[in-house]
């Protein structure tokens, strides 16, 4: 199996998708970001500083899925139809489950877009909350779908 973001030099470069087919496709994405339970608490009783942590890290991932091509310098810009991030409270965590979906029609799949939604909700959820809780762990971020295109179907196990 060969690197398609490197030409027959080694030189890194944007793959030509321009032969490819439009196919559906969909990628979901997850992660967590752990914290102290008293973090945790005043995250679901809505008292942070800052406002509604769930809500804008939602925001916050859609924006990131959106904003892809421009963080990563490889992405081809998608017309993306779908996004939707699910965070979810868990006291066993202690934190929050994180659960990023995105869809297009296109040439190329958003795996990357995905996991970028899951990351910057993470992300935003700690910029949130860091005044009572600098020591908050974000990890797990992988990709538990894939769908549509030539390399077909994955899902994590």
């Amino acid at each position: 199996m060969s690197l398609t973001h490197f030409d027959g030099s080694g030189h890194a470069h944007m793959v030509d998708v321009s032969e490819k087919a439009d196919t559906d496709r969909i990628a979901t994405a997850s992660g967590w970001i752990k914290m102290n339970p008293e973090t945790l608490e005043i995250i679901k009783e809505g008292s942070a500083k800052k406002g509604d942590v769930l809500g804008i890290a939602r925001l916050a991932g859609i924006m990131g899925a959106k904003k892809t091509s421009d963080l990563i310098p490889l992405c081809h810009p998608l017309p993306i139809s779908k996004v939707s991030v699910d965070l979810e409270p868990d006291a066993a965590l202690p934190g929050i489950r994180i659960v990023a979906t995105v869809k297009t029609t296109g040439k190329t799949g958003v795996e990357m877009e995905a996991l970028t939604a899951a990351s910057t909700a993470a992300l935003t959820v700690y910029d949130m909350v860091k005044a009572v809780d600098k020591g908050m762990e974000i990890g797990g971020i992988h990709v538990t779908l894939k769908d549509g295109g030539k390399s077909g179907r994955y899902e994590a196990e």
